[in-house]
């Protein structure tokens, strides 16, 4: 199953294939695409919310910008997010005996 890349402002699916460049904007909604907020490194608990230590900081995460380390994130599968969770309720359960 292909997974589907998607709008970080609408989560409106985007072109399977489609590269992104930095001036593309959602079709939906017209939200920048090329940002913080659709990229692979973009970790709101980390230094300038970003994984990449050598990328320089963007102030204005949802906005476009030239960050050359950009990487389209890939979504995440719901199904597989719920069966960790259910292990981890699971594994709370057994450990407090309920």
């Amino acid at each position: 199953m292909l997974a589907v890349k998607s709008c970080h402002s609408c989560k409106n699916g985007l072109s399977p294939g489609r590269s992104v460049g930095r001036r593309d904007v959602c079709s939906s909604c017209g939200a920048d695409l090329h940002c913080c907020l659709n990229c692979a490194f973009y970790d709101p608990s980390v230094s300038k919310q970003c994984r990449e230590p050598a990328a320089e900081l963007v102030r204005e995460k949802p906005k476009a910008n030239f960050c050359d380390y950009f990487v389209f994130a890939e979504p995440r599968r719901s199904d597989e997010s719920n069966t960790r969770t259910e292990q981890a309720r699971k594994a709370i359960d057994e450990l407090f005996k309920k």
